[in-house]
């Protein structure tokens, strides 16, 4: 099989950038929509296989929230412990921060590595473009970034947490 790069229109596409869920999902699309049994794709750096399911009925795959975490005997610092009381409280306490929101459904990492410094800590000054912390779906790494500058205030997950979508991950005082 070649492993060739080309649009629906045949031409080579442009580089524009890492590949996005929203990619991927296209990719699956056209590949049932085409009868497409098997499809490599290399694009800077990254590769994807995609190979179509053989045999009886597709499988459907169900989510199930994580299990519930054993009990710690350390209390978190009050920085990281998540916001406790009335919704109307923690609506107020939050409108005076920037809410840095998970993009998708994932596994949340401070660090790029499990031996590696947290890319922040709590009190640390951020910029637009500082590197919050790494949330991992489907075996990609993405980076999360702070889009504003200010102080970390509170970091509302722990390290190596299931996380959903637009879940609040970080309060960013803004500056």
């Amino acid at each position: 099989m070649a492993e060739n790069e080309m649009s629906e229109s045949g031409a080579q596409p442009a580089a524009s950038g890492p590949i996005t869920i929203e990619h991927l999902r296209e990719i699956i699309r056209l590949c049932r929509e085409n009868d497409i049994a098997e499809l490599k794709v290399k694009h800077q750096g990254m590769r994807i296989y995609v190979k179509a399911r053989t045999g009886p009925a597709p499988v459907e795959y169900v989510t199930t929230p994580p299990a519930a975490p054993l009990p710690v005997a350390v209390a978190p610092a009050p920085e990281t412990a998540p916001v406790s009381g009335t919704p109307a409280e923690i609506e107020s306490e939050e409108s005076k921060y920037v809410v840095i929101r998970s993009p998708m459904v994932g596994t949340f990492y401070r660090a790029p590595a499990p031996d590696a410094a947290p890319f922040v800590e709590v009190g640390d000054a951020v910029r637009e473009n500082t590197v919050l912390c790494i949330v991992e779906a489907m075996k990609l790494m993405n980076e999360i970034k702070a889009e504003t500058r200010g102080v970390v205030a509170k970091i509302l997950v722990e390290n190596a947490q299931s996380v959903e979508y637009n879940q609040p991950l970080f309060w960013i005082k803004p500056e």
